[in-house]
Protein backbone atom coordinates (compact mmCIF):
# COMPACT_ATOMS: atom_id res chain seq x y z
CA UNK A 1 0.00 0.00 0.00
CA UNK A 2 0.93 3.23 -0.43
CA UNK A 3 1.90 5.93 2.37
CA UNK A 4 3.35 9.18 2.49
CA UNK A 5 4.46 11.35 -0.46
CA UNK A 6 3.92 8.19 -2.49
CA UNK A 7 5.91 5.79 -0.86
CA UNK A 8 5.19 2.86 -1.81
CA UNK A 9 6.71 -0.56 0.39
CA UNK A 10 8.68 -3.02 -1.22
CA UNK A 11 12.34 -5.46 -0.63
CA UNK A 12 14.60 -3.49 1.58
CA UNK A 13 18.39 -2.85 -0.01
CA UNK A 14 20.51 -5.84 1.16
CA UNK A 15 23.46 -4.03 0.94
CA UNK A 16 22.09 -0.79 3.11
CA UNK A 17 23.58 0.33 6.43
CA UNK A 18 20.49 -1.28 8.58
CA UNK A 19 20.83 0.13 12.54
CA UNK A 20 19.25 -2.22 15.15
CA UNK A 21 18.88 -0.16 18.80
CA UNK A 22 19.03 -2.84 21.25
CA UNK A 23 20.81 -5.25 18.89
CA UNK A 24 21.80 -7.70 22.19
CA UNK A 25 18.10 -7.75 23.65
CA UNK A 26 15.55 -10.34 23.11
CA UNK A 27 13.71 -8.50 20.14
CA UNK A 28 16.96 -6.61 18.78
CA UNK A 29 19.19 -9.59 18.62
CA UNK A 30 16.20 -11.96 17.21
CA UNK A 31 16.25 -9.13 14.38
CA UNK A 32 19.80 -9.39 13.95
CA UNK A 33 19.84 -12.94 12.82
CA UNK A 34 16.63 -12.44 10.91
CA UNK A 35 18.35 -9.63 9.18
CA UNK A 36 21.70 -11.75 8.62
CA UNK A 37 19.47 -14.41 7.28
CA UNK A 38 18.06 -12.46 5.07
CA UNK A 39 21.07 -11.16 3.84
CA UNK A 40 21.87 -7.43 5.12
CA UNK A 41 25.24 -6.98 4.77
CA UNK A 42 25.94 -4.14 6.61
CA UNK A 43 24.05 -4.00 10.16
CA UNK A 44 25.47 -1.95 12.50
CA UNK A 45 24.87 -2.34 16.20
CA UNK A 46 26.39 -0.53 19.76
CA UNK A 47 25.69 -2.21 23.00
CA UNK A 48 24.73 0.47 26.17
CA UNK A 49 28.26 0.32 26.88
CA UNK A 50 29.60 1.54 23.65
CA UNK A 51 26.70 4.05 22.98
CA UNK A 52 24.22 5.13 25.89
CA UNK A 53 21.52 5.62 24.02
CA UNK A 54 20.30 8.35 26.96
CA UNK A 55 23.17 10.45 25.82
CA UNK A 56 21.88 12.35 23.34
CA UNK A 57 25.21 14.13 21.74
CA UNK A 58 26.79 10.55 21.41
CA UNK A 59 23.80 9.29 19.51
CA UNK A 60 23.52 12.25 17.42
CA UNK A 61 27.15 11.64 17.04
CA UNK A 62 26.72 8.24 15.99
CA UNK A 63 23.92 8.69 13.51
CA UNK A 64 26.14 11.09 11.80
CA UNK A 65 29.28 8.85 11.38
CA UNK A 66 27.02 5.89 10.19
CA UNK A 67 23.83 7.52 8.62
CA UNK A 68 21.94 4.12 8.75
CA UNK A 69 19.05 4.04 5.71
CA UNK A 70 17.09 1.92 7.93
CA UNK A 71 16.39 1.41 11.60
CA UNK A 72 14.71 -0.85 13.98
CA UNK A 73 14.42 0.66 17.46
CA UNK A 74 14.39 -2.11 19.90
CA UNK A 75 15.66 -0.68 22.15
CA UNK A 76 14.13 0.26 25.64
CA UNK A 77 14.69 -0.47 29.83
CA UNK A 78 12.29 -3.38 30.25
CA UNK A 79 11.03 -5.03 33.34
CA UNK A 80 8.10 -7.17 34.88
CA UNK A 81 5.74 -6.53 37.47
CA UNK A 82 7.86 -5.86 40.29
CA UNK A 83 10.69 -3.56 38.38
CA UNK A 84 7.52 -1.09 37.24
CA UNK A 85 6.05 -0.81 40.17
CA UNK A 86 9.28 0.09 42.34
CA UNK A 87 10.97 2.19 39.32
CA UNK A 88 8.22 4.40 37.83
CA UNK A 89 10.37 7.21 37.16
CA UNK A 90 13.56 5.08 35.30
CA UNK A 91 11.01 3.41 33.02
CA UNK A 92 9.55 6.57 31.81
CA UNK A 93 12.33 8.96 32.13
CA UNK A 94 15.27 6.43 30.53
CA UNK A 95 12.72 4.91 27.85
CA UNK A 96 11.38 8.93 26.61
CA UNK A 97 15.26 9.56 26.01
CA UNK A 98 16.28 6.57 24.09
CA UNK A 99 13.24 6.94 21.88
CA UNK A 100 13.53 10.71 21.34
CA UNK A 101 16.92 10.78 21.21
CA UNK A 102 17.22 8.00 18.36
CA UNK A 103 14.27 9.52 16.27
CA UNK A 104 15.35 13.31 16.46
CA UNK A 105 19.02 12.07 15.50
CA UNK A 106 17.28 9.46 12.69
CA UNK A 107 15.24 12.49 11.38
CA UNK A 108 18.70 14.56 11.00
CA UNK A 109 20.04 12.22 8.48
CA UNK A 110 17.31 11.14 6.59
CA UNK A 111 16.65 8.36 8.02
CA UNK A 112 14.36 6.27 5.33
CA UNK A 113 12.78 3.58 6.79
CA UNK A 114 12.41 3.17 10.88
CA UNK A 115 10.30 1.56 12.86
CA UNK A 116 9.41 1.87 16.11
CA UNK A 117 8.85 -1.29 18.75
CA UNK A 118 6.57 -0.67 21.61
CA UNK A 119 4.83 -3.08 23.78
CA UNK A 120 1.55 -3.97 23.92
CA UNK A 121 1.02 -2.64 27.46
CA UNK A 122 -0.07 0.65 25.59
CA UNK A 123 -3.62 -0.36 25.55
CA UNK A 124 -6.52 -0.02 28.49
CA UNK A 125 -6.47 -2.50 31.35
CA UNK A 126 -9.50 -3.56 30.55
CA UNK A 127 -9.35 -2.92 26.74
CA UNK A 128 -12.22 -5.17 24.60
CA UNK A 129 -10.92 -8.78 23.99
CA UNK A 130 -9.02 -9.32 21.70
CA UNK A 131 -7.50 -5.80 21.56
CA UNK A 132 -7.44 -4.17 18.63
CA UNK A 133 -5.32 -1.16 17.18
CA UNK A 134 -8.29 1.67 17.58
CA UNK A 135 -8.12 0.28 21.90
CA UNK A 136 -5.11 3.24 22.06
CA UNK A 137 -6.13 6.12 24.09
CA UNK A 138 -9.88 4.61 25.41
CA UNK A 139 -9.24 3.32 29.08
CA UNK A 140 -6.81 3.46 32.03
CA UNK A 141 -3.73 1.73 32.10
CA UNK A 142 -2.61 -0.65 34.32
CA UNK A 143 -1.21 1.02 37.33
CA UNK A 144 1.31 -1.57 37.65
CA UNK A 145 3.53 -0.48 34.11
CA UNK A 146 1.85 2.74 33.40
CA UNK A 147 4.91 4.97 33.28
CA UNK A 148 6.53 2.31 31.02
CA UNK A 149 3.42 2.41 28.53
CA UNK A 150 2.90 5.91 28.59
CA UNK A 151 6.74 6.44 27.34
CA UNK A 152 5.62 3.32 24.34
CA UNK A 153 2.92 5.56 23.49
CA UNK A 154 4.84 8.86 23.24
CA UNK A 155 6.87 7.03 20.56
CA UNK A 156 4.17 5.73 18.79
CA UNK A 157 3.05 9.62 18.74
CA UNK A 158 6.32 10.83 18.09
CA UNK A 159 6.58 8.30 14.43
CA UNK A 160 2.86 9.51 13.57
CA UNK A 161 4.36 13.51 13.90
CA UNK A 162 7.20 12.73 12.07
CA UNK A 163 4.79 11.12 9.23
CA UNK A 164 3.09 14.64 9.51
CA UNK A 165 5.90 16.60 9.51
CA UNK A 166 8.55 15.43 7.15
CA UNK A 167 7.05 12.98 5.68
CA UNK A 168 9.00 10.23 6.19
CA UNK A 169 7.40 6.63 5.77
CA UNK A 170 8.02 5.51 9.40
CA UNK A 171 6.15 2.88 11.26
CA UNK A 172 5.45 1.21 14.74
CA UNK A 173 4.67 -2.52 16.16
CA UNK A 174 3.35 -3.21 19.34
CA UNK A 175 4.35 -7.39 20.29
CA UNK A 176 2.37 -9.23 22.81
CA UNK A 177 4.02 -10.45 25.31
CA UNK A 178 7.87 -11.89 23.92
CA UNK A 179 10.03 -14.73 25.03
CA UNK A 180 13.68 -16.67 23.48
CA UNK A 181 17.06 -15.85 23.53
CA UNK A 182 18.78 -13.23 25.38
CA UNK A 183 16.19 -12.62 27.68
CA UNK A 184 16.20 -11.53 31.17
CA UNK A 185 15.78 -14.27 33.39
CA UNK A 186 17.19 -12.39 36.50
CA UNK A 187 14.68 -13.22 39.35
CA UNK A 188 13.91 -9.62 40.17
CA UNK A 189 14.30 -8.03 36.90
CA UNK A 190 12.18 -10.69 34.28
CA UNK A 191 8.96 -10.78 32.46
CA UNK A 192 7.02 -13.48 33.69
CA UNK A 193 7.62 -16.26 31.17
CA UNK A 194 11.51 -15.87 31.52
CA UNK A 195 10.75 -16.02 35.29
CA UNK A 196 8.60 -19.05 35.00
CA UNK A 197 11.78 -20.31 33.46
CA UNK A 198 14.30 -20.20 35.50
CA UNK A 199 12.06 -20.75 38.66
CA UNK A 200 11.05 -24.20 37.67
CA UNK A 201 14.26 -25.29 35.99
CA UNK A 202 16.17 -24.02 39.42
CA UNK A 203 13.65 -25.94 41.24
CA UNK A 204 14.07 -29.30 39.32
CA UNK A 205 17.46 -29.32 39.20
CA UNK A 206 17.61 -28.88 43.11
CA UNK A 207 14.90 -31.29 43.13
CA UNK A 208 12.38 -28.98 45.35
CA UNK A 209 9.03 -30.33 46.69
CA UNK A 210 7.16 -27.05 45.24
CA UNK A 211 7.41 -23.75 43.29
CA UNK A 212 5.38 -20.69 44.46
CA UNK A 213 3.90 -18.17 41.75
CA UNK A 214 2.69 -14.77 42.11
CA UNK A 215 -0.89 -14.37 41.66
CA UNK A 216 -3.95 -16.33 41.36
CA UNK A 217 -2.48 -18.20 37.93
CA UNK A 218 -5.88 -17.28 36.35
CA UNK A 219 -4.82 -14.08 34.26
CA UNK A 220 -4.31 -15.25 30.35
CA UNK A 221 -1.16 -13.76 28.55
CA UNK A 222 -0.51 -14.63 24.69
CA UNK A 223 3.57 -15.01 24.10
CA UNK A 224 4.94 -14.82 20.83
CA UNK A 225 8.75 -15.93 20.44
CA UNK A 226 11.53 -13.33 19.30
CA UNK A 227 12.27 -14.90 16.04
CA UNK A 228 8.74 -15.12 14.88
CA UNK A 229 8.30 -10.90 16.06
CA UNK A 230 11.43 -10.59 14.16
CA UNK A 231 10.51 -12.48 10.46
CA UNK A 232 7.08 -10.19 11.35
CA UNK A 233 9.08 -6.64 11.75
CA UNK A 234 10.92 -7.25 8.56
CA UNK A 235 7.43 -7.96 6.83
CA UNK A 236 6.27 -4.79 7.86
CA UNK A 237 8.95 -2.74 6.84
CA UNK A 238 8.74 -4.40 3.25
CA UNK A 239 4.43 -4.25 3.19
CA UNK A 240 3.05 -1.69 5.01
CA UNK A 241 3.51 1.70 5.61
CA UNK A 242 0.76 4.05 7.74
CA UNK A 243 0.65 5.56 10.85
CA UNK A 244 -1.22 3.29 12.81
CA UNK A 245 0.66 0.98 14.82
CA UNK A 246 0.07 -2.81 13.87
CA UNK A 247 -0.48 -5.34 16.66
CA UNK A 248 2.10 -8.51 16.53
CA UNK A 249 1.19 -11.68 18.05
CA UNK A 250 -0.26 -14.76 17.89
CA UNK A 251 -3.71 -14.31 18.39
CA UNK A 252 -4.49 -17.01 21.42
CA UNK A 253 -3.38 -16.76 24.53
CA UNK A 254 -3.59 -19.19 27.52
CA UNK A 255 -3.91 -18.91 31.91
CA UNK A 256 -0.58 -17.98 33.43
CA UNK A 257 -1.40 -21.71 35.29
CA UNK A 258 -1.62 -23.73 31.98
CA UNK A 259 1.55 -21.86 30.98
CA UNK A 260 3.76 -22.55 34.26
CA UNK A 261 2.38 -26.52 33.65
CA UNK A 262 4.00 -26.84 30.41
CA UNK A 263 7.21 -24.66 31.36
CA UNK A 264 7.20 -27.29 34.59
CA UNK A 265 6.70 -30.54 31.87
CA UNK A 266 9.49 -28.95 29.19
CA UNK A 267 12.03 -28.42 32.91
CA UNK A 268 11.16 -31.68 33.63
CA UNK A 269 9.82 -30.23 37.18
CA UNK A 270 7.42 -33.31 39.23
CA UNK A 271 7.09 -31.03 42.26
CA UNK A 272 3.82 -29.32 43.60
CA UNK A 273 2.65 -25.59 41.83
CA UNK A 274 1.42 -23.45 44.98
CA UNK A 275 -0.16 -19.83 44.41
CA UNK A 276 0.55 -16.54 46.35
CA UNK A 277 -2.84 -14.76 45.82
CA UNK A 278 -1.21 -12.07 47.68
CA UNK A 279 0.69 -10.95 44.45
CA UNK A 280 -0.81 -8.74 42.18
CA UNK A 281 -2.14 -10.23 38.89
CA UNK A 282 -1.99 -7.74 36.57
CA UNK A 283 -3.98 -6.93 33.89
CA UNK A 284 -6.92 -9.88 33.54
CA UNK A 285 -6.28 -10.56 30.06
CA UNK A 286 -3.84 -8.96 27.25
CA UNK A 287 -4.90 -11.08 23.76
CA UNK A 288 -3.83 -8.98 20.45
CA UNK A 289 -6.31 -8.73 17.66
CA UNK A 290 -3.65 -9.77 14.51
CA UNK A 291 -6.03 -9.56 11.94
CA UNK A 292 -3.98 -6.22 10.27
CA UNK A 293 -0.88 -8.23 10.68
CA UNK A 294 -2.45 -11.19 9.20
CA UNK A 295 -4.11 -9.48 6.30
CA UNK A 296 -0.92 -8.14 4.88
CA UNK A 297 0.25 -11.45 4.76
CA UNK A 298 2.71 -12.35 7.69
CA UNK A 299 1.15 -15.18 10.46
CA UNK A 300 3.04 -16.78 13.23
CA UNK A 301 4.90 -20.60 12.74
CA UNK A 302 6.64 -21.18 16.62
CA UNK A 303 3.69 -22.64 18.29
CA UNK A 304 4.33 -22.18 22.57
CA UNK A 305 5.88 -25.84 22.91
CA UNK A 306 8.03 -25.03 20.20
CA UNK A 307 9.26 -21.85 21.64
CA UNK A 308 9.61 -23.09 25.11
CA UNK A 309 11.58 -26.58 24.34
CA UNK A 310 14.75 -23.78 22.30
CA UNK A 311 14.29 -21.32 25.30
CA UNK A 312 14.61 -23.17 27.91
CA UNK A 313 17.68 -25.28 25.74
CA UNK A 314 18.58 -21.78 25.22
CA UNK A 315 18.21 -20.62 29.00
CA UNK A 316 20.80 -23.87 30.19
CA UNK A 317 23.04 -23.37 27.60
CA UNK A 318 23.51 -19.95 28.80
CA UNK A 319 22.84 -19.78 32.79
CA UNK A 320 26.69 -18.99 33.55
CA UNK A 321 26.84 -16.15 31.91
CA UNK A 322 23.88 -14.40 31.55
CA UNK A 323 22.57 -11.02 33.49
CA UNK A 324 21.14 -11.71 36.78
Amino acid sequence: MSGVDGFTPGPLERDATFYVAGHAGLAGSAMWRALAREGFSDLVGRRSAELDLKDRDAVFAFFRETEPRYVVLAAAKVGGILANSTYPVDFLSDNLRIQTNVMDAAREVGVERLLFLGSSCIYPKFAPQPIREEALLTGHLEPTNDAYAIAKIAGILQVQAVRRQDGLPWISAMPTNLYGPNDNFSPLGSHVLPALIRRYDEAAASAAPSVTNWGTGTPRREFLHADDLADALLHLLEHYDGPEHVNVGTGSDATIREIAEAVAEVVGFEGETQWDTSKPDGTPQKLLDVSKLADSGWRSTIDLREGLDRTVAWYRDNAGSMRG
